[in-house]
């Protein structure tokens, strides 16, 4: 909506969003749905205001929709029936929706482990994992863990080899979370946070600005960073 309103103020500008002329959330449920080819509800019990008109404008328009109640699916249960539906259905672009954090208590962490774990079931079709452990070794030398993100990004950075440096600095930006998977557990081992590196979390939680972030979170940022900071020496450009 205009404004970029949210129940908490402005939504910050490092939510790439596109504005809308109207503060009418309503309008801007409806300009989501359209422009997605296919939305999930993620509620708890029934649906109400907002998610309601979700279901019911996605209906009228003839867009694939799916609910999930977490009361009736656990997490897992809801990211296996949430891929089929996204396979089913050829989605690109997903719209979630769902009820506020004000009136369903909760719901910002569970909607985030439904995505994250429906994430990692599409990677695991991919067979990305041993292409990508060809270039990543997930063996490491523990010394004294980082404490910024910025010390967290050159330790890896020294840690790894000119050719992994290279293919990072490659890889498809818009397949990342591909990457992140594969170097998930080495990342948490490396940078302290598989026992409790509270240091180093609590430094990418004030970079990221969210008071929810957790340690997949934090070693996402982290990786982002370190592919940004290699793409500016490990890519061949062509000079005319």
């Amino acid at each position: 909506p205009r404004g970029r309103r949210t129940e908490k103020g402005p939504l910050p500008d490092k939510y790439q969003l596109k504005e809308m002329d109207t503060t009418d959330y309503r309008e801007r449920t409806k300009l989501n749905i359209m422009d997605s080819h296919g939305t999930v509800i993620i509620f708890r019990g029934k649906l109400t205001g907002g998610s309601k008109l979700t279901k019911s404008f996605a209906k009228v328009v003839g867009k694939p929709n799916c609910s999930l109640d977490l009361l009736n699916h656990e997490e897992f249960e809801a990211a296996i029936i949430l891929r089929s539906f996204i396979m089913e259905n050829q989605i690109d672009i997903l719209n979630v929706a769902g009820p506020r954090l004000s009136n369903c208590p909760g719901i910002y962490m569970d909607v985030k482990i439904v995505l994250e774990t429906m994430l990692y079931l599409f990677f695991l079709d991919t067979n990305k994992e041993t292409e990508i452990k060809k270039y990543i070794s997930t063996e490491s030398v523990i010394e004294q863990f980082p404490q910024t993100m910025e010390d967290a990004v050159d330790l890896i950075c020294n840690d790894l080899p000119l050719r992994t440096k290279t293919f990072i600095a490659k890889f498809d930006p818009h397949n990342i979370g591909f990457l992140y998977f594969s170097v998930l557990e080495y990342l948490r081992h490396r940078l302290g946070f598989d026992i409790e590196n509270q240091v180093l979390l609590k430094h990418c939680s004030t970079i990221i600005g969210c008071g929810t972030c957790t340690i997949e979170d934090a070693v996402m940022e982290i990786l982002k960073k370190i592919k940004l900071h290699l793409e500016t020496d490990h890519i061949l450009r062509v000079i005319k």
